[in-house]
């Protein structure tokens, strides 16, 4: 389903307990930033969130966001993805995948969530990466070699 390959340093980062924000844009075509857990499957990164919710609301009518992080041991090296939700699931899947996050970031169950919640995941195909420190800016191009964003 991926249009990119996630390059391994990234993997390491989606793998790991880090946090990211979640860009997606609004009915206004303004963005919108949201603090997620992520997770990957093959070369798709999964972000899972509640039906209704503003991202879920804004990626249903346009799939493009923008996924990003920072190091916290390095707070000058940062990492962007770039992609679009190419499917949306709904049911046990989705509600198995949030205890599955909340295992990664709180090393146990998230303990349920509100009365009448229903879960969803986004599955994110990248189509770019970008990463960048204080000795400069390196990008993943969808099929290019490592470029400079200088």
């Amino acid at each position: 389903m991926s249009a990119a390959p996630i390059p391994p340093q990234v993997r390491a980062q989606l793998e790991a307990a880090s946090f990211w924000h979640l860009v997606t844009l609004g009915p206004d075509g303004s963005a919108t930033a949201t603090p997620v857990w992520v997770d990957v499957d093959g070369d798709d990164v999964i972000v899972n969130t509640a039906i209704g919710r503003r991202k879920e609301r804004n990626v249903r009518r346009d799939p493009r966001v923008v996924l990003a992080t920072y190091d916290r041991e390095n707070p000058y090296w940062w990492t962007e993805i770039r992609g679009r939700v190419v499917e949306l699931i709904e049911g046990e899947r989705a509600e198995d995948s949030i205890e599955e996050l909340a295992h990664k970031y709180l090393g146990r169950s998230r303990g349920g969530g509100a009365p009448g919640e229903r879960r969803v995941i986004l599955r994110i195909a990248p189509s770019e990466f970008r990463t960048n420190n204080e000795a400069g800016g390196r990008a993943y191009e969808a099929g290019g070699d490592l470029q400079s964003e200088g």
